[in-house]
């Protein structure tokens, strides 16, 4: 038996809804948008791009800001598309297999693929909507981003006047709450969590994995470099993640 064959087993015995998934960049390389620390990512290439998307910096520098709704403006999410992994976690959940989908990215793609919005879980937010930090208003990012492109380097909130952020979390913010306790609870139900193209290095989002192990399940890790929870592994595949998904969907939902 092939070690996929033998995750999609696991995923069977687990039974409907008893599988949990754990994305991460890597799932979206393929449509185009880098990741932040593989070794051509983002903050690996320029460790300075950081300095935007840290909370503190971001609210009392209005450079940093403008900085940060130029990236928005020319990011590459906003021409990507799904791909074949982001699609064979939509086949997964037509098979009845799937708990939840806890993903690290912002970016959307996987409700774009046709996942249901209330499976998915954004532990680090959305950068397809915007939050007032002084009154809460949350705007559509293509509305804000119009302003940006008109010349306004720092959107200020158009009901209250106060500073705007993209709805994502930023170095020194708190995850949302509800978000982590609904992941912390799929990954203690679930038979099976599988972490995605992901580092496995921020936490608590690489902490579903000990829950997931300390309650009885099967941790699968694919993901093209090494990650510090391999060793806890029941399964690692190292295959590109359009080639390993596919094919454990396939497997997982034939008769």
């Amino acid at each position: 038996m092939t070690t996929s064959e033998q995750v999609a087993a696991w995923i069977r015995e687990a039974g409907p809804r008893g599988t949990t998934v754990v994305t991460g960049a890597g799932i979206s390389t393929d449509s185009g948008i880098p990741d932040y620390r593989g070794p051509q990512g983002v903050w690996t290439r320029d460790p300075n791009a950081m300095r935007s998307k840290t909370f503190e910096i971001y609210m009392t520098d209005p450079q940093a800001r403008a900085e940060d709704w130029q990236e928005r403006l020319h990011n590459p999410v906003w021409e990507a598309r799904p791909n074949a992994a982001h699609a064979a976690l939509v086949d997964l959940e037509h098979g009845g297999w799937l708990r939840a989908v806890c993903t690290q990215n912002i970016d959307g793609l996987q409700q774009l693929a046709g996942s249901a919005p209330d499976l998915v879980r954004e532990l680090h937010g959305t950068m397809r909507w915007v939050s007032c930090l002084s009154c809460g208003l949350r705007t559509p990012m293509p509305e804000v981003l119009e302003r940006v492109a008109a010349g306004d380097p720092d959107p200020a909130c158009l009901d209250c006047g106060g500073i705007q952020k993209a709805a994502t979390i930023a170095f020194g913010q708190s995850l949302d709450p509800g978000t982590l306790r609904a992941c912390s609870d799929a990954a203690r139900d679930c038979g099976v969590l599988v972490a995605a193209g992901t580092s496995l290095t921020v936490h608590p989002a690489a902490g579903l994995c000990d829950i997931a192990k300390e309650a009885g399940a099967k941790l699968v890790v694919c993901n093209a470099q090494p990650t510090p929870y391999d060793h806890l592994a029941d399964a690692v595949l190292r295959e590109p993640l359009g080639v390993a998904l596919p094919r454990i969907a396939t497997l997982s939902n034939s008769p």
